[in-house]
C-alpha cells in the first residue's frame, strides 16, 4: 500500500534555472541542496497512488522522544506551494524568531484538485465547466483514514495538526473546517472559493459553531482585494471570505478563536506567501513574561 521514501533533491541550479533550456554546467565541487524526502502512498480512498513532499525540522532525530506539530499543505507540489511554504516555516522556526514551534510539512501533490477540493454543486453550467468537480468526501476520507494515520505512524506527530488551503484548497479547508472540525486543530484558509455551488456551504451547519464543542481550534482567514469570482452567479470574494468569518465568530464555543485578515494591496494570485506570514503571526501569539 505503502513504498519507502525517496530523497527529495533540489539542486540550486536546478533551482533558479528549471524553465531555462540550457544549465550551467556543474563543476567537480558541487553538492545537491537537500530540502526534503517524498513518499507515495497507494490510496485506497481515491484509487490512485499519491506523492507526498516532506519537510523534517532541523534537529529531528527519529531516536529521540520530540514530537513535532504537523503541517498539511494542500496544492503541496513541488512545482506548486510546498517550497515557500516550508521556507516561510523555516523561517520562523530560527531561534532568534521562534514564532512557530518546530514542525513537520506534508505537501499533498495534486492529481485533479478541480475534483479534489470540491463538494457536488447544483449549478449547472459550472457541473458542465468542471467535469471532474464534485468528489471531495473522497479526499477528506483520504486525509481522515489514510494520511494522518500514515504520517503519525511514520513520523514523531503530536496532536497539533494545521491545515493551509488556498483558492479551492481554502474551500475544501472551510469544507472540513465545519462538517469535520476537529480533523485539525489549526486552519489557515486563503482566499476561499466559496462561490462554488452560489456559496452553499456559508449555510453549512457545524457542531464547532455549538457550545458543546471543546476542542481549541485556531483559524485564519485571509483575502486580498480580489473582485468577482469565475462562477455562475458571480460573486465577491471579499465579501464571501467576511461572510464566512462572521458566521465563525457567531460560535458559542469558548476554544475557537478567529483572525479575518484583509490584505487589499494583494490580489488572488500574490495573496498567499503574506497570508501565511500572517497566520502564523495571528496563530501563534507571543507570549510577553510580566514586566517586559
Amino acid at each position: 500500500m505503502k513504498t519507502t521514501i525517496t530523497i527529495f533533491i533540489l539542486t540550486f541550479f536546478a533551482a533558479v534555472t528549471s524553465s531555462q533550456t540550457t544549465k550551467p554546467k556543474q563543476t567537480d565541487n558541487s553538492k545537491p541542496f537537500i530540502l526534503g524526502l517524498i513518499e507515495e502512498i497507494q490510496s485506497v480512498e481515491l484509487s490512485e497512488k499519491r506523492i507526498l513532499n516532506i519537510y523534517l525540522p532541523e534537529g529531528y532525530d527519529k531516536n529521540d522522544s520530540t514530537k513535532y506539530p504537523v503541517i498539511y499543505l494542500l496544492d503541496g507540489g513541488a512545482d506548486e506551494d510546498f517550497i515557500h511554504v516550508v521556507g516561510l516555516v523555516q523561517f520562523n522556526n530560527f531561534s532568534w524568531i521562534n514564532r512557530v514551534p518546530k514542525s513537520i510539512v506534508v505537501g499533498i501533490a495534486n492529481t485533479d484538485r478541480k475534483r479534489d477540493f470540491t463538494f457536488p454543486t447544483t449549478i449547472e453550467a459550472d457541473k458542465k465547466k468542471f467535469a471532474t468537480a464534485g468528489h471531495s468526501d473522497k479526499f477528506i476520507s483520504f486525509l481522515e483514514k489514510e494520511l494522518q494515520p500514515f504520517i503519525e505512524k511514520k513520523y514523531k506527530a503530536n496532536n497539533s495538526k494545521t491545515i493551509i488551503g488556498e483558492s479551492l484548497g481554502g474551500l475544501l479547508a472551510t469544507e472540513i473546517l465545519l462538517k469535520k472540525p476537529t480533523l485539525f486543530s489549526k486552519y489557515i484558509i486563503i482566499s476561499p472559493s466559496l462561490w462554488w455551488d452560489n456559496a452553499s456551504l456559508l449555510n453549512q451547519s457545524s457542531e464547532m459553531l455549538k457550545e458543546t464543542f471543546t476542542q481549541k481550534t485556531g483559524i485564519y482567514i485571509g483575502v486580498g482585494k480580489e473582485g468577482l469570482t469565475p462562477g455562475e452567479p458571480p460573486r465577491v470574494m471579499e465579501v464571501d471570505a467576511n461572510l464566512l468569518a462572521e458566521k465563525l465568530k457567531n460560535t458559542k464555543s469558548k476554544t475557537v478563536s478567529i483572525d479575518f485578515d484583509y490584505l487589499p494591496q494583494e490580489d488572488h494570485t500574490t495573496i498567499g506567501h503574506q497570508a501565511i506570514f500572517n497566520a502564523f503571526r495571528l496563530l501563534y501569539p507571543v507570549v510577553k513574561s510580566i514586566g517586559k
